[in-house]
């Protein structure tokens, strides 16, 4: 899925998007090994590591670099790292449910873990209770 739509979302993981023919035809033209020690590092708990490899060869045997990632950008070990995607995410996604000044209000405050802790859970609410667009 990655590789058809560039991203993956919660959603690619329902039964409608792996009806995606593309996804079977993607799949048989796979060759997937496992390297032992990517499981091993995995196993370990020091590690933890969820460690892949990916290489794309084209039909005319050109291809792309072989990229490597032993912590994916939600690893813990990558946390400083990932807070400002999730953020960033946070954000766009304020943006599909409320108005631009309300998601901005709402972003600036979550934001803000100083303001986030002085802020009662009543305030929390009220926060998110405000009229949603209807897009």
């Amino acid at each position: 899925i990655g590789l058809l739509k560039g991203n993956l979302v919660a959603e690619d993981y329902e039964d409608d998007v792996a009806a995606d023919p593309r996804i079977d035809a993607l799949r048989e033209k796979m060759v997937i090994s496992e390297d032992v020690s990517y499981s091993e590092d995995y196993l370990d708990s020091n590690k933890r590591s969820i460690a892949n490899k990916l290489k794309v060869i084209f039909k005319d045997g050109s291809s792309s670099e072989e990229v490597e990632v032993h912590y994916p950008i939600g690893h813990k070990r990558r946390r400083e790292e990932g807070i400002p995607i999730l953020l960033n995410k946070f954000k766009e996604n304020l943006n599909t449910v409320f108005a631009k000044d309300k998601a901005d209000e709402i972003y600036a405050k979550l934001s803000n873990p100083e303001a986030l802790d002085n802020m009662s859970v009543i305030e929390f609410q009220d926060l998110l209770k405000q009229e949603h667009n209807t897009f």
